[in-house]
């Protein structure tokens, strides 16, 4: 039995599959984990998602940002955008099977036992493990009931607030714990989010820093595995010091799709040379 996280696929269902003879992967015995971003800007969006819901109950699935656009366009509250490639998806017969179950998956998952947490980008400094999971369950919820997740796509957008108090309510709560999760790369050292910039560490604005080296991050203990941040070197022993592994490796830029089997220590990871489906541009 083996449990293995994989970084972003984002529409990329030939390379999965690949990927999952590269690993072995059995049926029967084996976990996937994928750290969201299943769809969107690759070229087989449907394929991709129907794949991974028919690998659901082998699979844990944490939301990212490009989940949440798809969920947004295909209630109508968001048009497709010009780089968007979910057309296939949209007009698929079993949409909103799909999309009912997408919308029933967490923003974070902590493993007790293998003692790893999951998420699509990243975490605030000033939270931990625990408080992390309690906020995340209140965008969940939302997104779970059948009626107010429909309210949450007109509100799902934005870069404001900037700066998390527990004071915080409503709509500007639920979207500053929504960007946390799934758009953070850099943040101050209070703690004030940075969502702008998209280059490798070193090409941000003075004063602002990748949210993992905040050197009093509560998290710091624990060991969390991310995607979203494609120009991160994944080979570069800066992230194990900091106790992160990401694994959103750029397959969808020419890059690789990476599994990291983590029923094991060290984590051993496992890359798939990938075809450029999309020219580089940060995302």
């Amino acid at each position: 039995m083996a449990t293995y996280a994989i970084g972003d696929v984002q529409g990329c269902y030939q390379q999965l599959e690949q990927l999952l003879e590269k690993i072995h992967f059995n049926h029967d015995t084996d976990r996937l984990w994928f750290t969201g971003d299943l769809v969107n800007r690759g070229p087989h969006s449907l394929k991709t998602l129907r794949l991974i819901h028919s690998l659901r109950d082998n699979a844990t699935v944490v939301l990212g940002n490009h989940d949440l656009h798809l969920l947004a366009t295909a209630y109508h509250h968001k048009r497709p955008g010009k780089k968007d490639t979910l057309e296939d998806l949209l007009d698929a017969p079993d949409l909103y099977d799909l999309l009912h179950w997408l919308r029933h998956q967490p923003l974070i998952h902590h493993d007790s036992d293998l003692n790893v947490t999951m998420l699509h980008a990243g975490i605030h400094p000033n939270w931990s493990i625990s408080k992390a999971l309690s906020l995340a369950a209140e965008v969940e919820k939302i997104l779970q009931d059948d009626e107010s997740h429909i309210g949450f796509y007109r509100h799902m957008y934005g870069d404001k607030p900037h700066q998390w108090t527990d004071n915080l309510n409503s709509w500007s709560r639920w979207r500053f714990i929504t960007n946390v999760f799934t758009r953070l790369r850099y943040c101050d050292k209070s703690g004030k989010l940075s969502l702008g910039p998209k280059g490798t560490p070193g090409t941000q604005p003075d004063n602002t820093h990748p949210w993992y080296e905040i050197s009093d991050r509560v998290s710091r203990s624990e060991a969390i595995i991310f995607g979203h941040w494609s120009t991160l070197d994944f080979t570069n022993d800066i992230y194990t010091r900091h106790n992160v592994f990401p694994i959103d490796t750029g397959c969808l830029w020419g890059g690789k799709l990476t599994a990291m089997r983590i029923d094991i220590t060290p984590f051993e990871r496992i890359a798939l040379d990938c075809p450029e489906s999309q020219k580089p541009n940060g995302i």
